[in-house]
């Protein structure tokens, strides 16, 4: 094990982060669950208790996981926090308002992280990612181009969907909760390929809903999302 983290790039904290938050992706550590202790990842990973304390402590701070004193360290409960544009799913937006939702799936592939896409989402440039492009339609009417990368280590079965059925949002709250999101909003000219997806004019203005998600403490999904600007508005409340 410690020839192997010596050979391995990878920080060695990271990889005790890596092992723990991949151990409660696949469902073998559920919230509430015990951890194991730092002594015992010292044994295990064959490191100093200052290299296991900082991933544990990193982990905490993350929301992942969460101290007791004097009993140990479990799996923290996964929280939404609340955002002025609420996280949730296109087709319950579009059937809350009576109208008929359906997507049309143009593009789902494994791909590579450009040099912005690694910086996103904090990996190294050439690992894998998942792509999906897919367009949503209210009462038949194209509102929404989603081009959305995806984590594969958040959503391993993410290419295995049929989003036809559900949609990518939906897959990811089931597969990682979320735990918090950034995200920017601008008006921008369509380029050509998204104007013909919303069957609008080139070089019309869009509102263009930019968003990062993390989920066990690393960046899960990095997706953008075009709406035509005459037909579309981002609502909210405060308080």
């Amino acid at each position: 094990m410690e020839q192997q983290i010596a050979q391995d790039t990878t920080p060695i904290f990271q990889r005790i982060k890596d092992y723990l938050l991949g151990e409660i992706a696949a469902g073998r550590w559920k919230e509430g669950d015990v951890v194991p202790s730092e002594q015992a990842l010292v044994r295990q990973f064959g490191v100093s208790r200052m290299t296991v304390n900082r991933a544990v402590r990193e982990l905490t701070a993350e929301q992942v996981l969460t101290r007791r004193q004097g009993s140990g360290t479990y799996v923290a409960p996964q929280k939404y926090q609340a955002t002025l544009v609420e996280i949730k799913s296109i087709a319950d937006e579009i059937r809350a308002r009576g109208h008929a939702h359906r997507s049309s799936l143009h593009l789902l592939e494994k791909g590579r992280a450009s040099e912005l896409l690694a910086l996103q989402f904090a990996l190294a440039p050439g690992q894998p990612l998942f792509h999906s492009v897919i367009v949503h339609f209210e009462n038949e009417v194209p509102i929404q181009v989603e081009d959305r990368w995806v984590n594969p280590a958040c959503a391993p079965d993410y290419l295995a969907q049929d989003f036809s059925a559900i949609t990518p949002n939906e897959h990811l709250t089931q597969a990682a909760p979320l735990q918090n999101a950034s995200y920017s909003i601008e008006a921008l000219p369509a380029p050509r390929e998204i104007a013909n997806m919303l069957a609008v004019g080139p070089r019309q203005c869009c509102l263009v809903l930019k968003r990062q998600t993390r989920a066990l403490g690393q960046v899960a999904s990095v997706v953008t999302m075009w709406h035509p600007g005459q037909l579309y508005q981002f609502t909210g409340k405060v308080g």
